[in-house]
């Protein structure tokens, strides 16, 4: 979509931000050049290129005394990727998960689970989630290496299950000569029609010698823009349908179909800065301040087709080609499923429905590390201390809007705000495709599609949610060399830490909604309000060449309600206003009223204290560590109890503690030059997200939502990790490895469902025209599931009513062990030591790995209820891990010579349950008929090439996402229905870096 409406904004911000880089860069290049010239000219360069990376990567893994891995930046701010977790999908045993094409999550060794630091420093993320910052929020242009610790030491701070991730930013006293290097590139993006993004980096720094001792200070910056883009349709097919002209068999039919572009524009600037000094040769003394902040705007649209169900029955809309779905692999039945036909309205119906919807669900995040630290040597030992603070506050504003398309040509025109449109949908291939039945005699004109005088407003939904994380922490290390001492052959060093840190999670919910109108006299017409109506694209095609969809619509503007939503809200509620003039018997809101939601409050405090001692040996062959990490928290739940007697809300801490000790031991053997093998055993725990613990809850108006209720006695779950390992470096810059790993997980999360009953329509109480429909219990009383007052029903209820019973979820802890295990295997090898015999041919190199996991265990059950009920029957199946692929592999080939260097890199896994889709689905017992869906297995090839065209300035070209891979989501099993597809785009990079 345009951003025609934002570019002053924009503008004021780039400038904002170019300036503070370049006055920055400036001052330190100016302080920099003055020293450059005392510096020897032979001093080493910091990297040099693809070869050198991965070799200094090598050296840093075969010496660590626990199991890590390492990526290193091959050049000042090039990582192998752009985006942090598509860099760490590089190493064996991580696989990631995509928002828009753009990678956001990471799982390692299957689990979600990790924790993210910056230069050892704990990180806080933007909702209330554990991990720390999103991956996304970071530019890897300021990190210049990536550690993944896989087996933790006594000293590792405690908290992740999978591993835990390290972002190294340059220290300045490890500088070979003066830094000054800048990154120009622009960004497109294949299905965006917003043109290049700018991407922009520098670093500078140096040190230099003092009459106060060595100083050193380097900064480092990034100012990025992107929009990735997704097309993401969906179909429902979660109930049985019997039509005449088909026969008595039930099958399932279409009942809701979704057309919707993702389409997020990220805004990133982040800012590192490190200050050392070293005024003696015992003590040195480091300041460092890391800034990130990101806007990221989703201006995402969707189109429903909607009200269908009713209309299933007909002879004319008995499906022409039919598939078969088989849920035997859960237990379930073989069905047939509709997949090729239209539904087409009847003379007296007012189904289906066509509704345009704009969302801009944004997230403005500010977070900041700011540390202050030293470390003592003297004789045999060696004291650290460290202060650090992390925070993260952030703002999800909101504005999303709905409007009915009113089709002129529908024979019955009843009181309601919808209206009886003509479709036909086209599910073969598993690509979902569906649009207006133009052979329809009640089809709409493309121009009836984009008159504002066709569509009504239907809903109004707008937020200005908070969320502010920060943790502060302060720790004390010290270690002994025995090296030296009687006890040198075997014991080189003690070491002992404590560590304070308190960390602190509030939630606030404002929102409002006007609308949910389901009677014409209710809403304003388009006309009213036509001048924040706009044309939506026309690109849905465009990813996959389909031609079945709908190209013609009218949205009110994300754009402008994102960069002033002041605006588009006036001229709604000005529109509004004068309509109830004009219909004084109309009924609704008339304007909106943003207040607290006291039921979605909540406040979380944790405080912990962890202390560890550690051994670390080393003899003969041998060397490796042993210790003890005894961690005790204390936490503080806080949110607003009911109302007593009608009096004002009252906030109430429900307050827990928990102790935990975590025995550590890691062991290397290196029986040759050769060959390094390994032995690492841990414990773990990790705490529930912040969500989880709440005693509050937040409403959704929509039928199909579930409640999610928080539950504050939540346990931290409980991992225990063996690793056993073996790398052979036959060769420089070469190396094969294979590796072992078990997990055993105890108390670990899941979620509880209860499902709202169905019953019998037999008042016809949805309006669709029949008895044979399955409602939900109006309330405020349920059998079963939890009273909703705020939903507005549309096919599970009376849509003149407000208020229904709906499905809820709350966490709860699994006591039973969930066991993985699975084997890891890498080989990396180029041919640069044949340069002799091969010439050229010599800078060829090639890295692949592979994983292969299993899970077992667990009691978490999925069970169907609602429409699942109805299609499945009664199923319970074990939810197992979610995220989790059993095989993944990634093979990466590149040449680097003569000052090219070029790399492609193919990654593949293979499928997994998920609850991440798109279309505004849920588990509940509708949509997904109760289950996690199945994303198919996946491949994804990412390609680059640059070259030196002098020693200082460099050009290239990366590409992601070259061949568009798409993915394929099915519910239930993997034959059963394609219920969700996404539609990525690929992106190209271009530009290049110059150092001074």
């Amino acid at each position: 979509m345009s951003n025609s409406t934002q570019p002053a904004r924009q503008n004021r911000a780039l400038w904002l931000r170019l300036s503070l880089l370049v006055g920055t860069g400036l001052t330190m290049m100016a302080t920099s050049t003055a020293v450059m010239a005392q510096d020897n000219p032979e001093d080493e360069i910091i990297v040099t290129g693809i070869r050198a990376s991965l070799e200094n990567a090598l050296i840093e893994k075969r010496n660590a005394d626990s199991l890590i891995e390492v990526i290193r930046a091959e050049d000042i701010g090039k990582l192998p990727d752009q985006n942090l977790a598509e860099v760490l999908e590089n190493i064996t045993g991580i696989q990631i998960t995509r928002t828009a094409g753009v990678g956001t999550g990471v799982q390692i060794r299957g689990s979600n689970s990790n924790r993210v630091e910056i230069n050892g420093i704990s990180s806080v993320g933007s909702g209330a989630g554990r991990n720390g910052i999103s991956f996304e929020d970071v530019n890897p242009a300021i990190i210049s290496s990536v550690e993944v610790i896989k087996a933790p030491e006594a000293k590792t701070i405690e908290g992740s299950v999978g591993g835990t991730v390290n972002l190294k930013t340059i220290q300045p006293l490890d500088l070979k000569k003066p830094l000054m290097n800048i990154r120009v590139q622009g960004e497109d993006s294949s299905l965006s029609v917003e043109g290049i993004k700018p991407r922009i980096s520098g670093a500078l720094g140096n040190r230099w010698d003092t009459g106060g001792g060595e100083i050193g200070v380097v900064i480092t910056g990034s100012y990025t823009e992107q929009e990735a883009v997704s097309f993401r349709p969906r179909v429902d097919r979660d109930n049985l349908t019997v039509n005449p002209a088909v026969g008595p068999t039930a099958y399932q039919g279409v009942q809701f179909l979704v057309q919707e572009q993702e389409n997020d524009d990220y805004e990133t600037l982040n800012l590192a800065s490190t200050v050392e000094w070293a005024p003696n040769e015992e003590l040195t003394l480091t300041a460092s301040a890391i800034i990130n902040n990101q806007e990221r705007s989703r201006d995402q649209y969707r189109l429903q087709a909607s009200g269908i169900s009713g209309l299933r029955t007909r002879p004319e809309n008995a499906p022409t080609e039919f598939e078969t779905l088989d849920y035997t692999a859960i237990g379930g039945p073989v069905l047939e499923g509709a997949l090729v036909g239209i539904i087409e309205p009847g003379p007296t119906d007012h189904d289906g429905n066509l509704r345009f919807s704009s969302e801009t669900a944004a997230r403005v995040t500010d977070s900041q590390i700011f540390s202050l630290g030293g470390e003592w040597t003297r004789g045999n030992w060696d004291v650290s201390a460290e202060l650090a603070t992390s925070s993260a506050d952030s703002s999800t504003p909101t504005f999303n809007t709905t409007v009915n398309f009113i089709n002129p040509n529908c024979i019955n025109v009843d009181s309601r705000n919808d209206n009886c449109t003509p479709f036909r949908y086209d599910l073969r291939n598993d690509q979902i495709q569906w649009g207006i039945n133009f052979d329809s005699p009640t089809a709409p004109s493309l121009a009836d599609l984009t008159n504002p005088d066709n569509v009504m407003l239907d809903q109004v939904d707008v937020g200005r949610n908070t969320t502010d994380n920060a943790e502060s922490a302060a720790r004390l290390d010290v270690a002994y060399d025995f090296t030296d001492s009687k006890f040198g052959d075997y014991l080189t060093s003690v070491e002992a830490g404590i560590r304070f840190n308190k960390s602190t999670h509030e939630f606030i919910d404002i929102d409002d909604r006007i609308g949910g109108f389901s009677q014409a006299e209710d809403a304003p017409r388009g006309s009213a309000f036509s001048d924040i109506l706009v044309v939506g694209p026309d690109n849905f095609g465009d990813a996959d060449g389909r031609d079945l969809f709908i190209s013609d619509f009218l949205l009110v503007d994300p754009d402008l309600s994102f960069s002033d939503p002041d605006a588009v809200l006036a001229s709604l509620e000005a529109a509004l206003a004068a309509h109830r003039l004009a219909n004084p018997n109309a009924d609704g809101d008339l304007t909106l009223n943003l207040s607290e939601d006291l039921n979605a409050y909540r406040d979380i405090s944790e405080k912990t204290t962890a202390l560890y001692g550690q051994a670390n040996f080393a003899s003969g062959i041998f060397r490796g560590n042993l210790g003890l990490r005894y961690i005790s928290t204390d936490i503080d739940s806080t949110g607003y109890a009911p109302s007593i007697n009608g009096a004002a809300r009252q906030l109430e801490t429900t307050s827990g503690s928990y102790e935990f000790f975590l025995p550590r031991f890691n062991l290397v053997a290196t029986p040759s030059d050769e060959v390094v093998l390994r032995l690492g055993y841990g414990k773990d725990v990790r705490r529930p997200d912040f969500s989880s613990l709440a005693s509050g809850f937040t409403l959704d108006n929509q039928e199909n939502s579930a409640v999610s209720l928080g539950n504050p006695g939540l346990e931290p779950e409980e991992v225990t990790s063996f690793d056993v390992s073996a790398d052979w470096y036959f060769a420089p810059s070469a190396v094969f490895s294979i590796g072992y790993f078990t997990k055993d997980r105890t108390n670990i999360f899941g979620q509880n469902f209860e499902g709202a009953a169905l019953v019998a329509d037999v008042n016809d109480v949805n309006g669709l025209n029949g008895t044979s429909d399955l409602v939900r219990e109006s309330g405020p009383n349920c059998s079963s599931g939890f009273f909703n007052p705020t939903v507005q029903p549309n096919v599970l209820g009376d849509p003149n009513s407000t208020g229904l019973c709906v499905d809820f979820t709350q966490p709860g802890n699994d006591p039973s062990v969930t066991t993985q295990s699975g084997v890891e295997m890498a080989l990396q090898y180029d041919l640069s030591s044949f340069e002799d015999r091969l010439g050229w041919a010599s800078g060829f190199g090639a890295a692949g790995n592979l994983t292969l996991q299993k899970f077992s265990g667990g009691t978490v059950v999925d069970t169907t209820s609602g429409r699942g009920l109805t299609v499945l029957g009664p199923l319970s199946v074990p939810r197992g891990l979610l995220d989790f692929s059993k095989t993944a592999y990634n093979i990466t080939g590149y040449y680097e010579k003569y000052g090219l260097q070029a790399r492609a890199r193919y990654t593949w896994r293979s499928s997994f349950r998920t609850n991440d889709f798109g279309g505004g689905a849920n588990t509940s017992g509708s949509s997904t008929l109760s289950f996690p869906v199945h994303t198919l297995a996946r491949g994804q090839l990412n390609a680059s090439i640059n070259y030196d065209v002098t020693d200082n300035f460099n050009i290239g070209v990366e590409a992601t996402n070259l061949t568009k891979s798409g993915i394929i989501q099915k519910c239930a099993t993997k034959e059963g229905p394609t219920c969700f597809v996404g539609l990525p785009d690929r992106r190209i990079i271009f530009g290049g870096s110059y150092t001074f």
